[in-house]
């Protein structure tokens, strides 16, 4: 599991026992007991899940959640509400909290509502993400055709990315020339061997950082394999 959930819940007892049951379940839990503190927070990393307080002091749960949805929409935020706040349950659906869970609350409850939200949240993901290749910090999407490293986009042309979208999408798995050949350049490609090399340096010269080694790593007398660099 290890799934991230940050609590943002101003009765300290409650959000300690939140964690404490949380990190029995195997996730990974922080807390914040104000909404500047939950804010804050939230943009220092990624979340897998949100439990949001809707009664917090100073900033309350909604204007957290309109500034959580105005820069990201994909963490699933579960609301925790007291049972008179019929109208704040809908507007913070309307704001887009994923799910809202009563005060007092059975805890088996909570934790099933916690699982089916990371789980709907991940096939969207995956369904989302399909055409997007991943190495490390280097990303590569087939359908937009960017080339990410570190969130960098990177200006790769269309020769340069079918080659390095061959190489991530056999990552760790050494490739001879002739395979790149096949691969990127055509079966009925009769040039020399050698254009994948040069190829290689144009690809290397633009997705690597200076004094670190190369992502795209030779293998001498055999071709070439994305792997990871060794630390």
């Amino acid at each position: 599991m290890g799934e991230h959930i940050l609590i943002v819940e101003d009765e300290e007892l409650i959000a300690r026992v939140l964690q404490l049951e949380l990190e029995f379940e195997g996730y990974s839990v922080d807390t914040a007991h104000t909404g500047t503190d939950g804010l804050i927070k939230f943009r220092e990393k990624d979340w897998d899940l949100v439990l949001l307080d809707l009664m917090l002091p100073g900033m309350n749960g909604l204007d957290v959640l309109r500034r959580i949805r105005a820069t990201e929409c994909g963490t699933p935020v579960i609301l925790l509400t007291a049972k008179s706040d019929v109208e704040d349950k809908v507007t913070g659906l309307d704001l887009g909290a994923n799910d809202y869970v009563t005060k007092p609350f059975e805890i088996d409850e909570l934790l099933a509502r916690i699982r089916s939200a990371i789980r709907t949240t991940k096939k969207k993901m995956a369904v989302k993400d399909e055409f997007l290749h991943v190495f490390g910090d280097l990303s590569v999407h087939e359908q937009s055709r960017e080339v990410k490293r570190d969130g960098n986009l990177i200006d790769l042309t269309p020769r340069e990315y079918d080659l390095l979208l061959h190489l991530i999408r056999h990552p760790n798995q050494v490739l001879s020339r002739e395979q790149l050949l096949d691969a990127v350049w055509g079966y009925d490609y009769f040039g020399d061997t050698n254009v994948v090399d040069v190829y290689i340096r144009y690809v290397r010269k633009k997705i690597d950082r200076p004094d670190e080694p190369s992502l795209i790593q030779t293998v001498r007398g055999v071709g070439y394999a994305l792997k990871e660099i060794a630390s």
